[in-house]
This record gives structure tokens, sequence and C-alpha cells, in this order.
């Protein structure tokens, strides 16, 4: 039954401004596709099966691999259609067909990275093999949408039907996937302009790749670019110039996010029964719906169950009952910004090592829905496209491994059938997808973990800032062959885990990355687990919901040393109030918290800005750099007084509490009523999981989002859920006991808003209670015919 309030909402969005209300109601109600019944599915060898749970999660039982991953096609394309189609046209830039001028500036970034030509030559690469794979999953999706003209509602608002599924459609979707994890064009940037603007003792100062917290898997202790003391006159010197020329303060993320997640496995000694578990979760920008689609694919000699990315022919994380795996970004650095040199009797040409060559150019035009289309110009290199945006004033190339048909394939397909660590090790490190670090545990009780992805071999540089190319002497020399890319087996420990953070040390003799996560995260599941035996799949998911944050107690006791030496003041009484509640968690109901967090970003920001400012020249500039905390804690430990930010204090004791004043002011200020002692965490730290239509249609929102909800962690603990940033999925389970095994996503299965499985999972998520990792006895039984 439609609930009659979502017959007002839909027609008063446009839904029902030309049919009868009712028709209108039918027509969507009609819309959610059935999970039961006999369809044909052309190419089909034989007849599979789809099996759908109480929360619509199917099992697959098909004949072949092919004809498993057509089914999938099917099933992607009839549960996800809109959001498999809005993360292609994403990536090659084609949203200004349906959203008019707004959605132009970020089709004509996209176009730069010219996606579709690069899918298209990913395709022809591919062994014939994968091309099968994909090409049985194209057919699946145009299945579904040669066979139904019942679109989902937002085909019906946009007034439009979706083109035909493509193979290169789905290499758009995995470049997408790409574009979130492994963009480092930012971090290149950033580093290019604080070399070429600060003293160098500074740009080191600012920019370690460890921290207090860090903890490595192989290569020692000792980092590429390992914290330095503190340079106290050139930062001096920095500061005054500022003062002088009355330099405003450079942009500062206080506080920037790494995409990615935690991971870990415990072997047989840590575990009661001596099984190796794995468990999983992966920290993404939050939508609805969700990123993730459950399926379990079952042919003859092999089992898949896990998640997949709609649009995509893989199982990406999962077990197929002899080993299960998950993954979590490596903030490798496979990007680089090539410096080009223009030829200055003619701007058509750039230097090379064999000589000046011409630009390869071309036209583009974007169609723009109610507007003149618009045409753009784009240029490319021996290395690849031209960036948009000019780097110091020069014109800079982009080199990336997302680009390289070399380097990205659908090999992780071949873990159906890899049956050991090492067969399971070796397919994923020739996976060419976005660097991840790969946790395994296998049916034996044994644990591993290695890399995914490629990486380049430089030849000449590290790859941090950008460099010409043009004298030959610089460049990628290929990329690191497989059996070189790092790997752990039953580490004595009896226990792996990543969390973004530096899993490398410098005894590794390649540089794979410069500006990891913070290793908190980390280092607190090592913490965690090393004490500990018996533990099952429902301890490690209670970790994964872990708020302890030890982080914060260096800004709770900062504050109160500072506090204890200012004025009496019955403001600051309440600050102290605030502080010492704090439990030492980030759960909804801590007190303190959300002043130590205001500060800390205030802190981060008045420091590091005056002494960055040279760089605020820069458009787009920004101090974001992941492991700021090192050289932040540095300042704020020695507080030397040639070091302090401001003109306006006599000395670091001051300018410290009236940060924290001004901290508190802010928080007053949102939240008006509220005392400081009275503010709890879940208050400040609100999640709005959205739909992309809610943002242009809020009297829809109450239809299409998620319930807003307190938060969890920011960077700093486990439980990361901030912002529109958190657990996109949680996934616990041991290969050969996959009955015990945990899983649940945010929102559900269907990307239909009628569809029951549009939110049911989203409670468990919410609340941390387990769902069965494999599907349940099947409530739907849909079976798909060649035809």
């Amino acid at each position: 039954m439609v609930p009659r309030r979502l017959l007002y909402t839909l027609g008063f969005v446009g839904l029902s401004v030309v049919a009868p209300v009712g028709y209108q109601v039918d027509r969507l109600a009609h819309s959610v596709p059935p999970l039961d019944g006999e369809l044909p599915l052309a190419g089909l060898s034989a007849p599979a099966t789809v099996a759908s749970d109480r929360l619509g999660i199917p099992s697959v039982s098909a004949a072949s691999r092919e004809d498993a991953y057509r089914v999938l096609g099917y099933l992607h394309a009839r549960d996800r259609l809109f959001q498999m189609d809005l993360m292609r046209r994403k990536a090659a830039g084609r949203l200004a067909e349906l959203f008019g001028e707004q959605a132009l500036p970020t089709d004509q970034a996209q176009r730069a990275y010219q996606f579709r030509p690069a899918a298209e030559a990913i395709i022809a690469a591919l062994p014939d093999w994968q091309k099968a794979v994909l090409e049985a999953y194209t057919a699946g999706v145009n299945g579904y949408l040669g066979g139904t003209q019942d679109l989902p509602p937002e085909f019906r608002l946009l007034n439009y039907r979706p083109e035909a599924w493509r193979p290169s459609d789905s290499l758009l979707v995995a470049l997408g996937m790409f574009q979130t994890l492994n963009d480092q064009e930012q971090d290149e940037r950033m580093l290019t302009v604080l070399e070429q603007r600060l003293p160098p003792a500074v740009t080191a100062f600012l920019t370690p790749d460890t921290d207090a917290y860090a903890r490595t898997l192989l290569g020692g202790n000792e980092s590429w670019r390992p914290a330095q003391p503190v340079p106290v006159e050139a930062i001096a010197s920095l500061l005054e110039e500022g003062r002088e020329q009355r330099l405003s303060a450079a942009r500062v993320d206080a506080e920037p996010l790494s995409v990615g997640s935690n991971n870990w496995a415990v072997g047989a000694a840590k575990t009661k029964d001596g099984r190796a578990i794995i468990a999983n979760d992966m920290h993404l920008p939050l939508s609805v719906p969700g990123v993730w689609y459950r399926a379990r694919l079952r042919y003859p000699g092999y089992e898949l169950s896990g998640i997949t990315l709609p649009g995509v022919p893989l199982v990406v994380a999962g077990s197929n009952g002899r080993v299960a795996w998950g993954f979590t970004n490596v903030d490798g650095d496979t990007l680089d910004l090539v410096r080009l040199e223009i030829d200055p009797t003619d701007p058509d040409r750039y230097r090379t090592p064999g000589g000046w060559r011409k630009f390869a150019r071309h036209t583009e035009t974007i169609a723009v829905k109610d507007a003149p289309p618009v045409t753009i110009t784009l240029s490319a290199t021996e290395w690849g496209p031209v960036s948009p945006r000019p780097l110091l004033g020069q014109p800079v190339a982009i080199r990336w491994t997302a680009l390289d048909p070399r380097a990205v394939n659908l090999e992780l397909l071949d873990m159906d059938r890899a049956f050991t660590l090492e067969h399971a090790m070796a397919v994923l490190n020739r996976a060419g997808a976005p660097p991840q670090n790969a946790v395994l545990a296998d049916d034996r009780g044994r644990i591993a973990w290695t890399y995914m992805g490629f990486f380049p071999r430089r030849v000449g540089f590290d790859g941090s800032a950008s460099r010409s190319w043009a004298d030959g002497r610089r460049g990628w020399d290929g990329f690191l062959p497989p059996e070189e890319l790092p790997r752990v087996v039953d580490p004595p420990e009896g226990y792996i885990a990543t969390a973004n953070n530096r899993t490398l040390g410098k005894g590794y003799p390649h540089i794979i990355g410069h500006s990891f996560g913070h290793s908190y995260r980390a280092h607190r599941i090592a913490e965690w687990l090393a004490p500990r035996h018996h533990l099952t799949e429902a301890d490690l998911m209670a970790l994964q919901l872990d708020t302890v944050s030890e982080f914060y107690e260096f800004y709770r006791r900062l504050a109160l040393d500072t506090l204890r030496q200012a004025p009496p003041d019955p403001a600051l009484a309440e600050v102290e109030r605030a502080i010492r509640q704090w439990n030492g968690r980030l759960d909804p109901d801590s007190l303190g918290i959300g002043l130590l967090v205001r500060w800390r970003q205030d802190l981060a920001t008045a420091v590091f800005g005056p002494m960055v400012a040279r760089c605020g020249a820069e458009p787009g500039f920004r101090y974001a750099w992941r492991e700021q905390e090192t050289p932040l804690r540095a300042l704020l430990e020695q507080r030397i007084p040639a070091t302090l930010p401001s003109r306006h204090h006599a000395n670091w004791q001051d300018f410290l509490l009236d940060t924290l004043r001004a901290s508190a002011a802010a928080l007053r200020q949102e939240h008006p009523g509220v005392r400081l002692d009275a503010l709890p965490w879940g208050r400040i730290n609100r999640v709005a999981i959205q739909h992309p239509f809610s943002r242009a249609l809020p009297l829809a929102g109450w239809l299409l989002d998620m319930p807003e909800v307190a938060g969890g962690c920011n960077s700093f603990c486990l439980k990361v859920l901030h912002g529109v940033h958190g657990a996109s999925v949680r996934l616990t389970v041991s290969p050969n006991h996959p009955e015990d095994g945990i899983l649940h996503i945010p929102g559900g299965q269907s990307g239909h808003p009628f569809s029951p499985h549009y939110r049911d999972q989203q409670p468990a998520w919410e609340q941390g209670r387990p769902l069965p990792f494999l599907p349940q006895q099947p409530d739907h039984t849909l079976t798909l015919l060649p035809g």
C-alpha cells in the first residue's frame, strides 16, 4: 500500500501534474520491480534463480560465472538503476544534461580527465575472459532496461529514459571510485606550493608522514618524511613577514578526512575455536542509496558472498568460503602533475625528452538542460591530459594510474577461485583497482596482509611535488611488479590492523605515498586486540563501534593546564566543568568533547594559517596535510615565544586562553540556551544521509532521506560517523563459518523509495545491531529464463 502522504509530496514535486492522482499512484507503485515469478533474460545458458530474503538480499544460482554476472547486472539495474546512471554520468561529465547549468562546472572538470576514452582503452586491453564477464554483465543490465516500462520515480521526475548500458559505463563507475579513493592531485598541489613558497625547513616540518601513534607492518619504523624539529627562526621570519605585509592567513583544513576504512584480521590463536576472522568497515561519503549492494553468487564449484558496487561486475569484499578479504585505502601516490615547459615561440608546443611536440587538442560539446550547449577545448600530452587548473601559473599534465589501461582491470573476479592465502594475495597484487590495504583470512585459521593495485616505479623523483619531465631525467618506468608488493603472513602477534595509516617503514625499498591518515585508529585497534583471546565475530563488530579517543586527552590536559593559570572567570568555570566531564569517548551523550574538538580545530587554523600565509595567493590552496597533528603538537608542547602565531597576545598562555574562549563562544552561539557543560556530542555532530534530489526538493526529504541521527567519531576514533562521512558497510566474517558472519549497510538494497527494502537495514546500521552476513531463508524466488 502506498502511503497517502507520499502521494501529496510526489504531486507537489510534479509527478501528478497531468494525469489523475490515482493513476499516478498506481504507476509509481507498479514501478517497484517484482521479486517473484519468471522472466526472460537473453543470453543465459540455462535458467537462473534469484532467492531474496526478508531484506531483499539476493542469492543467485546460475550455471556459469558469466551467467551469474549477467544476473547480477540485471539485479543492479532492477534495484539501483538511477544510481548507476548518475555514477556513469558524473564520471563522464554529463550531469548538465539532466540538471542544467548548476552541474556545468562539475562536467567541465570531469571532461578534463577524459574518463570515457580511458574506459574504452581499458576495455580494449582486458583479457578475453574479463571481457566476457563484462559483456555478460552489460547484457544483464540491458536485459532489465529492455524489459521494463515502469522506471523508478527519478526518471519520471526528470522526464528521461536512460541510455543502454555499455561495457565502458562499468569502467566509468570504477574510475569514479578511483577518483573518490585515490585522487592525490590536491595533495601534490599543496606540497608543490609549500615547497615553492616556504623555506625548506618549514615545509619539512609541516609535512611529516608519521605521528606519536605510528605502527607499521613491514620495513621497520623509520619513515621517508620523519618528524622534524621546530624551525624556530624560519617560522619567526614568516610570521613577521606576514605582519609587515599584512598577509591574510591561508586556508587550513584542521581535520582533513582520509577517505578509507578500518580493517583487521585475527588468526587462530586469538579466536574461540581456531577460526580466522576479518573485520572491515569502509568509510566513504554517505548518500541514498548507499554505495554497496549485497549479494551472494553461486555457480558450479564456486560461491561468493559480500558487497558489490552497482555498475561493476565484481564482488568487492567478502568471502568465497575458503578465503575472506576486506580493504582500507592506502593513501598511496599514484598521480603526478607533470610541469609543462611551453615553447616560447609557439604556445601550441611543449618540451619532451624527444624535443618539442604539439599538444593533441580536440573540442567537446556539453549538453545543458534548458540552456545552449557549451563547447570546450581539451588538450593532452604524451603523459596525459592537461589539467584545466594551472599550478603556480604553469600548465601541468595529469599522469595517473587510473588513466593507464595497463593499471586498471577486472582481475578481482578471480577471487572466486582463490582458495589459499597465497593464491588470493597473487590475485590482489595483479588487480588493477584503487590502491588498497587488503587483509585476508583463510579456512585454516591463517591471516595475511598485502596491497592491491598498481604503483608507479618513479625515476629521478619521489612524486611528492610537481616536476618537469622534459629532460628525460624524471618519469615513470612502468609499475612495481606484483611480486615486489609488500606481504605479511601470520604475524607473531596473531592479528593485523590497518586504518589508512602508514603501514610501511623505510626498510621497504619503494616510496608508496607521502600524506597518510593519522595512526590513532590503527593504534586503537591494536591496543584492543593485543590482550584479548577467544574472540568472536560479535566481539570484532563491537570494536568497529568503539568510540574511545585517547587522541583528545592531549587537548584536555592542555586546556586544564591553561585554565589553571587563568584568572577567575564564571564563563571559564563553565568551560572547565564541561572539559572535566568528558568521559574519554565520542558517544552521543559525551559531554565536553565537542568543545575539545572545536578548540583543536581553532588552534590548528590559528597556528598554521599565518605560517602558510605566503601560499594563500595560489588559487584553491589549503593546508590539509593528514599528519598535521605532529607539527601542531610540537608547537603546542614547546610554546616557543618566537613561534607565537598572534601579534595580539603577549605569550602562548594568553593565546591558548583566548582561543579557548573563542571556541566556547562559537559553540554557545550555535547552540543557544544550552550550557557548555550540558551540551552533548550528539547534538553537535549530526548526520543526515540524503538522496541527491532532496537538496533541490526539501519537501521530499522526509520520503527520500534517511532520518537524521547523532553521529559518532571524527577521524580520531573507530566508529567514524561525522558530517556525511562514515561506515558505508560493516563486515565481519570467517571464511568457513559464514553463518556466524555479520554485514550491514546504511539504507537498504533498493534505490526505489516505494520499495520495502529502501531503508530496512538502516535501523540496524544506526544502532550497530548485527545482521547476518549471508542471505537468510528466501521470502521470494525469481526465475530468469534464457530468452
